[in-house]
């Protein structure tokens, strides 16, 4: 029989060993974080090299079939709500993440086209909803960088806290809830569905930002910021440009007609 004072003894060893796993994985992604630089997406050139890597990424997970362009973007990326980001690692586009602050007044949002009848009350009732999508990332830095996926993702967290939002949605495939449930405690919302231009179904998760925000950051210190931080990535709007040529007019109708029939 182990003495009581030994299992005491033993647990608060195996604590203190995940308490130092856990910081040294802290370290580790805000060491990662001094060497990131995060630029919102605002040329031509820019938004073709995210296209191009979402295009890598979504063909590697069988998510979508080969096109001649080897490109792929959507015209969600143009909507007056949207931020687009690329994250460069020593100059190199590492990973992409895109977000959309959608309220009552701006209620354009990949995920409502969706999932219309889970988040239309949300904005019937006047919240504030941050939806992240087209999150992907460069599969080099991805298998050298263990924390560019929480690197990534910081950029959501950031984007809640600065709109002070209500939601932060998460629209993933069934195989990456784990990740999302383990590292911010989103919930299921909705079972997947089909999605728009992609091959595989999309469920919906989302947390509750101003609830959950203390006990993410305790978890994972490296989601802190500064209102300066946030201030420099925000202040000058959606990062909309022109794109009248990216998206013909035939294209953009087909989305919006497939969305609701899709989300059926």
């Amino acid at each position: 029989m182990v003495p009581v004072a030994g299992m005491a003894a033993r647990q608060r060893s195996e604590l203190s060993d995940q308490q130092r796993s856990d910081n040294a994985f802290s370290d580790s992604v805000s060491r990662l974080l001094d060497r990131i630089d995060c630029r919102r997406a605002e040329t031509v050139e820019e938004r073709e090299a995210i296209s191009r890597l979402r295009y890598e990424a979504y063909l590697r997970e069988g998510a979508i079939s080969p096109n001649a362009t080897r490109t792929f973007a959507d015209p969600y990326d143009d909507t007056d709500n949207a931020y687009l980001f690329g994250l460069y690692i020593d100059g190199e586009l590492a990973s992409s993440i895109r977000m959309h602050v959608a309220t009552a007044e701006h209620p354009d949002f990949p995920s409502l086209h969706v999932f219309p009848d889970v988040l239309q009350p949300y904005l019937d009732g006047g919240k504030v909803i941050v939806d992240t999508t087209r999150f992907v990332a460069d599969d080099k830095f991805s298998r050298r960088y263990r924390g560019l996926a929480y690197a990534t993702l910081r950029l959501s967290w950031l984007t809640a806290g600065y709109f002070n939002s209500d939601y932060s949605l998460a629209a993933v495939r069934a195989e990456h809830q784990a990740f999302y449930r383990r590292t911010f405690n989103h919930k299921l919302i909705c079972e997947p569905r089909p999605y728009p231009h992609l091959e595989k179904p999309i469920c919906l998760m989302t947390i509750h930002y101003r609830t959950s925000a203390d006990e993410v950051h305790r978890r994972y210190p490296f989601f802190r910021s500064t209102f300066f931080e946030r201030r420099m990535l925000f202040e000058r709007g959606p990062t909309l440009i022109n794109q009248s040529d990216a998206w013909p007019e035939g294209n953009v109708a087909r989305f919006e007609r497939d969305a609701p029939r899709l989300a059926g």
